[in-house]
This record gives C-alpha cells, sequence and structure tokens, in this order.
C-alpha cells in the first residue's frame, strides 16, 4: 500500500487537534491586562501541548519520507499514535483549569508517555515492514533519546502527586529537548 493516504490522515487530525486545543482558550474578562491572570495556565498549558503536537508531526513527516509503503499493522500503530495525540486537547484544559492539580498533571503526563509508547510502536511496524538495513532502522537506531523520554513521563507521572510544578517542568524540558533537531533521517535521505 501507498503511504500518502496515511500522511494526509495523520495531517488532518493534528490539525484538528490543534484546532481543538486553541478553541479552548477562552477570551479574557475585561479590557486590561489583569484580565488575562486567569487565563495564563491554560495559555501555558496551550503552548507546551502545541510543542508536542508540533514534534510528533515534524516527526511523523520525517519517518514517513524514510519508508515507501505501509500494510495494516502500520496503520494500525498509527491510528493508536493518533488516539493518544487527540486527547491532549482534553488534558490540555484539564491541567490549565486546575493550576497544575495533581490527577491533571499526572493524566497529562500519561497522555505523553502513552504516544511516547504509541511512536514507539509505529517506528517498529514500520522497521519490521522495510527490515533492518532500511532507512528508518538506521535513522532510528537505539532511539536513546525515545526511552530517556518515556523514563522522564514516568517520573513526572509520580511527582504529580507530591509537586505537580515539578512534574510540568520535566514534560516542558523534555520537551524543549525534542525541539533541538533530529536530523539523522535527513542526514540518511540526502546520503
Amino acid at each position: 500500500m501507498g503511504k500518502g493516504r496515511v500522511e494526509a490522515f495523520s495531517d488532518g487530525v493534528i490539525a484538528i487537534i490543534i484546532t481543538i486545543m486553541v478553541l479552548e482558550l477562552k477570551v479574557p474578562e475585561g479590557h486590561d491586562l489583569a484580565a488575562l491572570r486567569p487565563v495564563v495556565p491554560v495559555f501555558c498549558a496551550y503552548v507546551l501541548s502545541f510543542i508536542y503536537v508540533g514534534i510528533y508531526w515534524n516527526n511523523h513527516h520525517h519517518m514517513f519520507h524514510a519508508v515507501q509503503k505501509v500494510n495494516g499493522r502500520v496503520l494500525w500503530a498509527n491510528l493508536h499514535l493518533l488516539f493518544w495525540l487527540s486527547l491532549l486537547p482534553a488534558v490540555t484544559h484539564w491541567i490549565g483549569e486546575t493550576h497544575l492539580a495533581a490527577w491533571p498533571t499526572a493524566t497529562y503526563g500519561i497522555v505523553l508517555f502513552m504516544s511516547a509508547i504509541a511512536y514507539f510502536i509505529l517506528i517498529h511496524a514500520l522497521i519490521a515492514m522495510h527490515g533492518r538495513d532500511s532507512t528508518i532502522a538506521r535513522a532510528i537506531g537505539s532511539d536513546v533519546k525515545g526511552k530517556v523520554s518515556v523514563v522522564i513521563y514516568l517520573i513526572g507521572i509520580a511527582l504529580a502527586f507530591v509537586m505537580p510544578w515539578a512534574s510540568a517542568a520535566l514534560y516542558a524540558l523534555t520537551a524543549a529537548w525534542w525541539l533541538v533537531p533530529d536530523r539523522r533521517i535527513e542526514h540518511l535521505l540526502e546520503a
């Protein structure tokens, strides 16, 4: 099977996820800077979630440039990833509205953790289809960054019940780490 429909569908779902998240931002009540104070936590949660969605979209885009085809296993693995990403608008709103309360912060981490697991499953479905010597397999390598991120999410989930701000900081630091461009796939495609 060709990969075009998977890419187009994924792009559409990701665009909808971002749209839903921005629609959750409410216009401040009032006309001065003090009116912004109540929406700051929701806006900060939105920014972090937007960055995460952007990271997944960017990596998904690069990953699918490194493969030639898909199969049913890849389609289901991709849907699994999109399912977890589609929960980001709900947990983003919840964490912002509750000002980093324990359960919303932990749930946000669970969605990040499960998104990372789903991405891992998708990568391995593509590698299984294209082989251990494929461009995607060589580009992913041992995926230290992905494995360390999963551990950080688990720590963040546990921390949410004792220090929610530290938990949120871990989520933000992990996003910042992923913002550093990963050029493994680009370099292999150029070669």
